[in-house]
């Protein structure tokens, strides 16, 4: 079975020392491409190390809503820049406003910046839009992108359908099997544009277990019952939906 992870941090403490295992074990489980997203200029550069070093990982180049606050964020849209035939993908950027509400308009401002970098240098760009969909949709509707992925989206109905009839895509991660969101957009939303992610370490389908790429997996199982289809079959499509947004 050929698996992606379309969102993931392997450069997160929790993974210090052991990145190595975690890629035996992906490449072991049928992982055959793991896209490491990173959200500030540390993360960024060791994003570029690892996908130098490891043949399965890509990386995602961007800066997180909240970090974006403390960057010097033209400088390092530069870099991101100078780097673009080294990456896949713009992400993790996007609005956070669970955890900042103070600083909105600074917010937009970078992600619409991030958009017109993906814009001009043609790659797709993975969205982070938490307690913020609506703002996020309707940024990205004015923007000429169409290569869009919005990653654990935690909007109601109405913009799913309305990031459906876009035709962008919905990463589902791991812990679609205990998250009726998740599940609600799975249903929902037709397999051409669903892709699967874990967002480890984090969002583990098990309890106390620190996530990992290869429990991709267990989306695809959950895929696949809802959709009542073939294991197989949701694999294969999803590996073409990659294919088709970020080769």
């Amino acid at each position: 079975m050929i698996l992606v992870d379309v969102h993931a941090h392997l450069d997160h403490k929790l993974f210090n020392g052991n990145v190595d295992k975690i890629i035996e074990n992906s490449r072991k489980n049928g992982v055959k491409a793991i896209i490491t997203n990173g959200v500030n200029p540390g993360t960024n550069r060791i994003a570029l190390e690892l996908a130098e070093k490891y043949d399965i990982v890509k990386a995602a180049l961007g800066v997180y809503p909240i970090d974006s606050l403390n960057v010097d964020i033209d400088k390092e849209i530069k870099f991101i820049e100078k780097n673009k035939d080294k990456l896949v993908a713009i992400g993790e950027v996007g609005l956070d406003y669970y955890w900042d509400k103070d600083h909105i308009d600074k917010q937009k401002q970078v992600f619409e910046k991030f958009i017109q970098l993906a814009e001009r240098i043609k790659k797709p760009i993975i969205v982070h839009s938490r307690k913020a969909e609506a703002d996020a949709v309707d940024i990205l509707k004015t923007s000429r992108l169409k290569k869009v992925v919005m990653h654990c989206f935690s909007g109601n109905f109405k913009l799913v359908k309305e990031i459906d009839d876009n035709g962008w895509y919905f990463s589902i991660p791991a812990n679609i099997v205990k998250s009726r969101q998740f599940q609600m957009i799975t249903e929902k939303t037709n397999i051409s544009r669903l892709l699967t992610e874990t967002d480890a370490p984090f969002l583990s389908p098990f309890p106390n277990r620190i996530n990992e790429p290869s429990f991709v997996i267990e989306t695809i199982k959950k895929i696949a019952e809802i959709k009542q289809m073939d294991e197989e079959e949701v694999a294969n499509n999803i590996f073409m939906n990659y294919q088709n947004v970020f080769l």
